[in-house]
């Protein structure tokens, strides 16, 4: 297929896509069950909606067109789309059964799996989605420190205690969204301020330790010193970096550990599962904390969690993430720098988890820069929205393709803000993130 401009042909190719998202959208609110995985977040038509299956890096969509995926299912697939162990982790515990009357054996091999892992973990409770982990952390925050409001840096899920602070507030009653409180990460001083502020009332501050915003040098050793004391529990909210940073988080990376701390994602490569982990003294506050759901023993993902943690031991997982991650940012930012383009899109964390940041052109918004970087991305087989989720299944191959692809996707975009032609070529509406998590 030409990868010269965008026309009709273009969006033929994601003809079913777009079949597909007519007929979803009678029986599903837009067309999918997760806002980063919807029409909205993707340059449509030019851009693939449903896709079929996946094996290692690669997806193919309902259309069959391929793409080396670095989205990487939200950076839940941490080791690669079937991974062999991982599967028969799970078709032999299937023969076993899913979801069982009582306990199961295999709760007490993960649990104590976190437990020698992580820094700050002496007791484990498991739940599907990262937002039940976050969610559980807060309510024994408030039990154990008998306060009600809440401070928090980052995206931590979709529960009224958080979502009610930010723009996607509907439904959640306003005294809800009155006890949580946003601030900028890396601030000191704002952390200071609002824990006088509010002082006395502070149950816990939420936070993701790092994420597109690395933290400056001594801020999280400043976080818990502050936390301490003011008697306020620190939670770190580890779903997106529990085992990819670290196989025992972003807290045994940095060397700062937290009362409690929240797990997910990757830890079952693909599979749904989460975990609260954290000091006994308040771990054990669940005996009476209401925290209880059918699914939370399901034994499927349990098995997959343990056989992917295992295979991450045993095949030096996160330093391979790290190293090929490390490759394909240093050689993307060669290719920005190459075309002039760096003061206008840029990378920033950690290699594992790299993040695009565009910045406005002129009279060119930022979000125009980003949907040409999608749809040329997409045209060209990669599949991306604006990270690089480097998974075990990414190689130097992988590498070496992507970097042919950002050489023509990095050119036409400097080449259209030159131009002045970027905006009249784009033939699809921008595509603005669900509402700003990190600042």
């Amino acid at each position: 297929m030409s990868l010269g401009s965008l026309n009709q042909g273009d969006a033929d190719r994601y003809g079913e896509s777009n079949k597909m998202l007519g007929i979803a959208e009678h029986v599903i609110p837009l067309g999918s069950q997760t806002f980063s995985k919807s029409h909205t977040q993707f340059p449509v038509p030019f851009s693939p909606l449903f896709l079929d299956r996946g094996k290692g890096n690669k997806v193919w969509d309902v259309d069959e067109n391929e793409y080396i995926d670095l989205i990487s299912g939200l950076l839940s697939i941490s080791l690669g789309y079937c991974d062999e162990d991982v599967d028969k982790a799970i078709s032999d515990q299937l023969k076993k059964g899913i979801s069982f009357s009582l306990a199961n054996s295999l709760e007490i091999e993960l649990a104590e799996t976190l437990t020698a892992l992580n820094p700050c973990a002496e007791m484990v409770r498991f739940g599907k989605n990262g937002t039940d982990a976050t969610s559980a952390g807060v309510r024994l925050a408030r039990a154990f420190t008998g306060r009600e409001k809440i401070i928090v840096l980052g995206y931590h899920g979709w529960q009224d205690w958080y979502i009610g602070a930010t723009t996607r507030n509907l439904g959640v009653p306003d005294k809800v969204c009155d006890l949580t409180h946003k601030i900028p990460f890396n601030d000191q001083q704002a952390l200071v301020n609002i824990i006088q502020k509010l002082k006395g009332e502070v149950a816990a501050v939420v936070m993701e330790p790092v994420s597109s915003i690395l933290p400056d040098l001594g801020y999280l050793e400043f976080v818990r010193e502050v936390t301490r004391e003011n008697n306020i529990l620190l939670i770190f909210d580890e779903i997106v970096t529990g085992f990819r940073i670290d196989l025992g988080g972003a807290q045994k990376y940095y060397n700062v550990t937290p009362d409690l701390a929240a797990f997910g994602k990757g830890m079952g490569n693909g599979m749904p599962i989460s975990a609260i982990v954290g000091r006994a003294d308040i771990m054990s506050l669940m005996r009476d904390v209401f925290y209880s759901g059918t699914f939370g023993g399901e034994a499927l993902s349990i098995a997959a969690s343990i056989a992917t943690i295992k295979k991450m031991q045993t095949c030096n997982v996160i330093e391979h993430m790290w190293g090929i991650g490390d490759k394909l940012a240093s050689i993307t930012n060669q290719i920005i720098d190459g075309f002039g383009i760096q003061d206008y899109i840029s990378l920033t964390g950690l290699p594992p988890w790299k993040c695009f940041v565009f910045k406005d052109y002129k009279n060119v918004q930022k979000e125009a820069i980003k949907t040409r970087f999608m749809i040329e991305n997409l045209k060209q087989g990669l599949l991306i929205s604006t990270s690089h989720n480097i998974s075990y299944s990414h190689n130097e191959v992988d590498v070496d393709r992507i970097a042919q692809v950002y050489t023509h996707t990095f050119e036409k975009i400097s080449l259209e803000l030159k131009n002045g032609t970027l905006l009249d070529n784009l033939e699809t509406s921008l595509v603005f993130p669900v509402f700003q998590v990190r600042q």
